[in-house]
């Protein structure tokens, strides 16, 4: 799953003090290490099962293509939590997880992935109306990936480029809905505690994407 964690306080592990102003967004050395490492890994792990082994003649083409789709779906979603939260006064750095990294990449060599790589770190007053917002920047993030992936496909270019749009559209549709879960520490469950319209608008256009995938064929 990919989400973000709202605590109260900030360990020393967790805070750091080298901020880096990129325009209006803070960030550390750390946080640029930590989505790096985990953008390369969970890459990785779906190249591994795309092209069926790490030794394998495409393993390489896989990658730019997972990179490109899940690795920028993935990483876009977090930032899409730090930005709105970063809007609202909060600290806000991703960390990842790198037993699960780890995880992720053994994993696929057994042809499937349980990809939690990690998560936003969020501290600062956040009431229920900036939780829900928040959490549903990150799966409007890949809903606009997804969009953009599918106004893609269309374009006639080279194989890898359409490969590269459709991954890309199935993905991050997938990861929007899957993460409209509305249980645990899933975003869902926030976004649905604010705003029950929201919740059903976002829902609604992840599952009509999931539909125009069933018309949606990998170029040959």
């Amino acid at each position: 799953s990919i989400r973000s964690l709202l605590i109260p306080s900030i360990s020393k592990m967790d805070y750091s003090p080298n901020q880096i102003k990129i325009g209006n967004i803070s960030t550390s050395e750390v946080e640029l290490k930590d989505a790096l490492k985990a953008w390369v890994a969970i890459s990785v792990a779906f190249a591994i099962v795309l092209s069926g082994s790490l030794l394998s003649s495409n393993f390489y083409v896989k990658f730019i293509i997972a990179s490109l789709t899940v690795g920028i779906g993935f990483l876009l979603h977090e930032m899409g939590h730090k930005v709105v939260a970063q809007r609202y006064g909060c600290f806000a750095e991703f960390r990842s997880f790198d037993s699960m990294l780890i995880l992720a990449i053994a994993m696929s060599f057994f042809g499937f992935i349980f990809a939690a790589p990690g998560a936003v770190i969020i501290s600062g007053h956040v009431n229920k109306t900036k939780s829900g917002r928040i959490s549903a920047a990150g799966p409007i993030v890949n809903l606009i990936l997804a969009l953009i992936f599918l106004i893609m496909i269309f374009v006639h270019t080279t194989k890898l480029f359409k490969d590269i749009a459709y991954y890309g559209f199935l993905i991050n549709s997938w990861l929007a809905l899957f993460n409209m879960i509305p249980f645990w520490l899933f975003d869902g469950q926030k976004i649905l505690r604010w705003s029950k319209i929201a919740y059903g608008s976002i829902v609604a256009v992840a599952f009509a994407f999931m539909i125009v995938q069933n018309f949606i064929r990998l170029p040959a």
